[in-house]
């Protein structure tokens, strides 16, 4: 039973220090199964991050799949920066 659990908690092994893993393209997320709105939001949102502010805000205010997609690809995108 130890031995199950212990492989829950095991980690990708890399050679370099996480400091140096530096991402240069956005994070590669399966977001199949999402709408449309939450996709380009997402997109939008982890754009945002790289560069100014990309975010339609019409659609922010009235799309609430948009204004989700946006948050999570911002917050993604800003914790792999």
């Amino acid at each position: 039973m130890v031995l199950s659990c212990a492989g829950c908690a095991t980690q990708p092994w890399s050679s370099q220090p996480r400091s140096s893993q530096r991402q240069s393209s956005p994070p590669q997320v399966n977001l199949s199964g999402y709408s449309p709105a939450f996709k380009q939001g997402y997109s939008d949102g982890c754009a945002s991050v790289r560069a100014s502010l990309r975010r339609d805000e019409q659609r922010y205010r009235g799309d609430s799949d948009y204004m989700i997609g946006w948050n999570d690809g911002h917050s993604m995108c800003q914790r792999r920066r």
